[in-house]
């Protein structure tokens, strides 16, 4: 009899992190049925409660990012560290994977650094096309690299670099329902353009400010907006939509994001992972970049897509003074709308999640 196949994927913090973990774990799981998981993720992040909801074991390291700025969580930093790479040492010898799998977030660092010293084969994939520091110095160990971006032979070695495209969750690529569905699950108005806003499960700061200054305008002209906030900022936003009725649904998160992208004429979004979900849902897009992340990479991953006429960018500083137009010309501007509709889709992966299952397969054999 075969052994069985037994696979940890670590990694998280954001849902741009743990969706396509979970997208990949699922792959797997679709040529090898009989494969066993184990999720490996940070404490008090929203692994620990999306992974479950999917149906994968989960065990948390207590981990977080160093901060770049001086701050007393940088103190607690080594200590987060070495506790990590310890409770990763009895994880892994308890579990004993055939392969180990990191999609980048803090967690990631200490798992794959544990199984690649233990000679595990390693594969972690990158999804921004300027690679966060934790993937940056996994690259040196890790047996591959798998990458949505071209030229990041800059930052991995050009021999373990493959190009995958980035795992999109299944009710997504093969998205399902019309748009009667969506309408009446959100409980809209079917004869409004609605627009998405998400900011992605964190929330995000620009992109809520940006809205909640425009929201009386875009309800006067019948646009009703469906506004994913995050939980940081759903109280606020609930004061602020509250005049608005039925025409603004400010949510902390969406569950049924498929739903969403079918009730939505626009969308409005982070241009992290993300973007890999927008090209194939194939609708009018304005990307927000966080000008909170590593070396602007969300602006350069945006820029990628707005030089193929794929999409409208508008920088938080920018959102007051430019956010309302742009919302107007990819709802009310037909040609527009088409266009941008028509190049995103040509962009779109579908099969990546399975592209990425068969690499890991590969270095298990």
């Amino acid at each position: 009899m075969d052994k069985k196949l037994k696979v940890i994927v670590s990694g998280g913090g954001t849902g741009g992190h743990v969706f396509p973990a979970i997208a990949i774990a699922n792959a797997i799981k679709n040529i090898n049925p009989n494969a066993e998981f184990l999720f490996v993720g940070a404490k008090g992040r929203i692994e620990m409660e999306k992974v479950p909801k999917a149906g994968y074991p989960i065990e948390g390291l207590w981990i977080s990012g160093f901060q770049r700025r001086l701050t007393w969580q940088n103190v607690l930093f080594p200590v987060k560290l070495i506790s990590s790479l310890v409770k990763s040492f009895f994880v892994v010898n308890r579990f004993k994977p055939d392969v180990a799998v990191g999609v980048g977030g803090y967690a990631s660092g200490p798992l794959l650094q544990m199984a690649a010293w233990k000679g595990i084969p390693t594969l972690i994939q990158e999804q921004n096309s300027y690679p966060g520091v934790t993937n940056q110095l996994l690259g040196k160990s890790v047996d591959r690299v798998c990458v949505v971006y071209d030229k990041l032979e800059r930052y991995f070695p050009e021999n373990k670099i493959v190009m995958t495209g980035n795992p999109v969750r299944s009710l997504i690529v093969e998205l399902k329902g019309d748009r009667t569905e969506a309408i009446t699950y959100f409980n809209l108005n079917p004869t409004k353009k609605t627009l998405f806003v998400t900011g992605g499960s964190l929330g995000a700061k620009g992109i809520n400010e940006g809205i909640a200054e425009h929201l009386g305008k875009l309800v006067a002209q019948n646009v009703q907006v469906i506004w994913q906030t995050g939980d940081s900022y759903i109280d606020w936003a609930k004061k602020i939509s509250q005049p608005y009725g039925d025409a603004v649904k400010a949510t902390a998160f969406v569950d049924r994001m498929d739903l969403a992208y079918i009730a939505a004429d626009a969308v409005v979004s982070r241009a992290g992972g993300t973007i890999s979900e927008l090209c194939i849902i194939g609708k009018p897009v304005i990307l927000m970049p966080s000008p909170n992340v590593t070396e602007d990479h969300q602006t350069a991953n945006a820029k990628a897509l707005v030089d193929k006429n794929a999409a409208l960018m508008v920088n938080d500083d920018e959102a007051k003074e430019k956010l309302l137009g742009a919302v107007q010309l990819v709802l009310f501007n037909d040609e527009k709308r088409q266009m941008l509709s028509d190049n995103i889709k040509k962009l779109a992966v579908t099969d990546a999640a399975n592209q990425i299952a068969k690499e890991v397969l590969k270095l298990v054999r």
